[in-house]
């Protein structure tokens, strides 16, 4: 039976699907004991429902303060403490500068930075008390080198990258490490609008096999291993770092 993470209480933020959904099944199969906090109720319910009793669920909005501290506040009540946070949830919008709309702007800076943050400022003291702390964020290629039509949602995941080296070096004399992974072009639904702004799935397929070395995107199960490294003990002298898996076009 698996066990890298055998006693590890652990939330992942935006789960419900995607690359979140891929990680807390990882995290569960590993030993670990798991909260699905998502805004989509229905798919997050049936997430941890498919993962028997060592998941559970619990609704949150990363934009709002009083949902995300309830759902901190909850999740560390049946889990008994936490020793682990994804930060996964994320919205993807794309589209030219001159015509991104500033209410656009400010929902991608609402649910993929303002959440990062709120989740991280709740989740500290549950993650000092547990003595080996250890928080992902969910960062992007898109944030360390950006591309025409998403210069928001670039933006978004630079300021996630950064938050995650200052919170790393905050926290390090108290023992929580903090990392982002940097995806890059991943087989999931969160991406069409960057799709649909390259001209569809045959442009992006075209794009991708010029731009990736490895020839082809991956998908959520081989981005959710990484996660599991950074949250088992494995990777305790890791911290501050911006690890990208994108199939070699960080080179």
């Amino acid at each position: 039976m698996a066990s890298r993470l055998a006693g590890k209480r652990l939330i992942v933020v935006g789960a419900a699907s995607g690359i979140g959904l891929a990680v807390a099944r990882a995290l569960v199969a590993e030993g670990g004991k798991v909260v699905i906090a998502d805004i989509a109720e229905d798919g997050g319910r049936r997430a941890a429902e498919s993962m028997g009793e060592h998941a559970r669920f619990v609704r949150c909005d990363v934009s709002d303060e009083a949902s995300v501290r309830a759902m901190i506040e909850a999740a560390t009540e049946w889990l008994g403490g936490l020793d682990g946070l994804v930060n996964n949830a994320g919205l993807q919008r794309a589209g030219p500068i001159e015509t991104f709309a500033a209410t656009q702007w400010d929902a991608l800076m609402a649910v993929n930075v303002r959440g990062v943050f709120l989740a991280t400022k709740y989740a500290i003291p549950h993650l000092v008390a547990s003595g080996r702390g250890s928080i992902v964020n969910t960062a992007s290629l898109a944030g360390k080198r950006g591309g025409p039509g998403i210069a928001a949602y670039a933006a978004s995941k630079g300021a996630v990258m950064a938050f995650t080296t200052a919170s790393a070096l905050e926290l390090a004399r108290r023992n929580v490490r903090v990392n982002s992974v940097c995806p890059g072009f991943v087989d999931t639904p969160f991406n069409q609008p960057a799709i649909d702004f390259m001209g569809g799935r045959k442009a992006q397929k075209d794009l991708v096999k010029i731009m990736v070395p490895l020839g082809r995107q991956s998908t959520p199960e081989e981005i959710a291993p990484l996660y599991v490294f950074l949250m088992s003990d494995e990777s305790s002298y890791v911290t501050a770092q911006a690890l990208s898996i994108d199939g070699g076009v960080s080179n």
